[in-house]
């Protein structure tokens, strides 16, 4: 059965490139979503199951989005992988009590970030 993942990141390039690798190499298929608040909406338009999101953007940053995510009852056990380019042991101490599904940091790997989305959900690949 094909998955279905949302990626939520103000970059258009960011998330091409995550859309590629995960269709190309993992079989998936993605919808994109360029803020916040357009990810909320398409997270409740299907049933995902998984969502990258990223932490740094403008308007409704990650943790804001997360946070809405987990509030609504029709997306809150939808796995959430984070992606930032906050690496420092503080920004991991925070995503560790977020109960977040994982963390992605940038600069990735665009040929093995299918397969860090897959070991972080348990995914067979």
């Amino acid at each position: 059965m094909t998955k279905h993942i949302l990626v939520i990141d103000d970059e258009a390039d960011i998330r091409d490139v995550i859309q590629m690798s995960l269709e190309g190499f993992g079989g998936w298929q993605v919808m994109q979503g360029e803020s916040g608040s357009e990810g909320l909406l398409k997270a409740k338009t299907k049933p995902f199951d998984a969502i990258i999101l990223d932490i740094s953007m403008p308007e409704m940053d990650g943790f804001e989005c997360f946070e809405q995510l987990q509030a609504d009852l029709q997306t809150q056990m939808i796995p959430v992988i984070l992606l930032t380019a906050k690496a420092l042991p503080s920004d991991r101490r925070r995503f560790a009590t977020m109960g977040v599904a994982g963390v992605i940091i940038k600069p990735f790997n665009s040929r093995q970030v299918w397969k860090q989305v897959a070991e972080i959900l348990g995914w067979n690949i």
